[in-house]
């Protein structure tokens, strides 16, 4: 069954909850240790496979521009999945971005992210 109410970050999964932290701030060190080994991330069509690969991209990731995050929703779509929604503000093409960044869940570790334009 899914539930669409939107939650507030302390009802997110640990993980969840703590990879996105952990992003936000840009530390993909720490983020990287919320991921599966076989971890597959998808970031506006581009795909990254693997712990090593991912950390590059958490690491680089929007590097070349100044911006801030704020959650704006957050969702279960079921035990394993979860999706939270992200406006971005600064100084990248177009200024501001919703995302919904869609996590699945394995052993208490993300194994897979696909970030994409929000969809209403």
């Amino acid at each position: 069954m899914t539930q669409r109410t939107n939650l507030p970050s302390d009802l997110l999964p640990t993980t969840v909850r703590e990879f996105f932290a952990a992003h936000v701030v840009r530390d993909a060190d720490t983020a990287s240790s919320f991921l599966t080994e076989d971890v597959v991330v998808v970031d506006q069509d581009e795909t990254f496979r693997g712990r090593e690969e991912v950390h590059a991209f958490l690491r680089d990731a929007g590097s070349e521009f100044e911006y801030t995050t704020e959650q704006i929703g957050a969702r279960r779509v079921d035990d394993a999945h979860w999706v939270v929604t992200v406006r971005l503000e600064g100084t990248f093409p177009g200024a501001v971005a919703e995302l919904d960044y869609r996590f699945a869940l394995r052993d208490d570790l993300v194994a897979e992210l696909v970030i994409a334009n929000h969809s209403a």
